[in-house]
């Protein structure tokens, strides 16, 4: 079993960067990313996040339960759930004999695990097959799934940070997730699909793949901004993602 590739800044994590203001507030977009193929490689030869790879076992990065980023998020979710059939969720049945499918830990809301991941994560021996259990069932009704799934589980892994200066500015940071981003835990992934180069092999690129999750961050002008920008571009990309600059990591 290989070490995690760990995502410590080294001198070749480079990245381009673009910025503008808009309405008061700066934008600034991690334009590497961005204009990567990155693309989430779900039940095509995921490793998971686990402490060994396991791709037939299809946890994806669901081995552990998802954190609420507020009541709102968690209201969501319960709303969602109570929503699902019977044969859109694996773990129904199981999620009510514990008293429902979310629990504190430590003070923070958060989904239930079961039998090594999350409790809404159908399993390969599900008769519709593995995936969560929000995402095809939002998929099948004609639904949005970031309006079914905790945010964190939607945005991951393109993330939105914010930055108030002395001056009480606000620049909206858009970049990738890192294994930093989830702190001491992240070190312990076997695997993070941003950092291998196996994940990297969509037609399109980032800013148009993920259109619907970078709007819901930034909102539908900033994007339309971030767009005009991108195509006024060359169409080459001046600085390849850092991981295709390296080998992928070994399972």
């Amino acid at each position: 079993m290989s070490r995690p590739v760990r995502s410590q800044t080294t001198d070749d994590d480079v990245h381009e960067w673009i910025s503008f203001d808009l309405r008061g507030e700066t934008y600034t977009f991690d334009l590497t990313w961005l204009l990567s193929s990155w693309n989430c490689i779900y039940g095509n030869g995921c490793l998971g996040i686990g402490s060994s790879p396991a791709v037939e076992e299809h946890l994806g990065c669901c081995s552990f339960g998802a954190h609420f980023v507020d009541k709102t998020d968690r209201l969501k979710v319960r709303a969602a759930a109570a929503r699902l059939r019977d044969d859109e969720w694996q773990f129904k049945a199981e999620a009510e004999a514990q008293g429902g499918p979310l629990h504190k830990v430590d003070g923070e809301w958060m989904t239930k695990v079961h039998e090594g991941g999350c409790i809404f994560l159908n399993r390969p021996d599900h008769p519709a097959g593995p995936g969560c259990a929000f995402h095809t069932a939002a998929i099948e009704r004609g639904e949005s799934y970031l309006d079914w799934k905790p945010s964190v589980c939607w945005q991951v892994p393109v993330r939105l940070d914010f930055h108030t200066d002395d001056n009480d500015h606000t620049t909206n940071i858009l970049r990738e997730w890192k294994r930093r981003d989830w702190g001491e835990g992240g070190d312990d992934f076997h695997w993070w699909c941003t950092e291998d180069p196996r994940a990297f092999t969509a037609k399109d690129p980032v800013y148009v793949g993920s259109r619907s999750e970078i709007i819901a961050l930034v909102g539908e002008e900033p994007y339309a901004r971030l767009v005009e920008l991108i195509e006024a571009r060359p169409t080459e990309v001046r600085v390849p993602h850092p991981s295709l600059r390296r080998p992928a990591a070994s399972d």
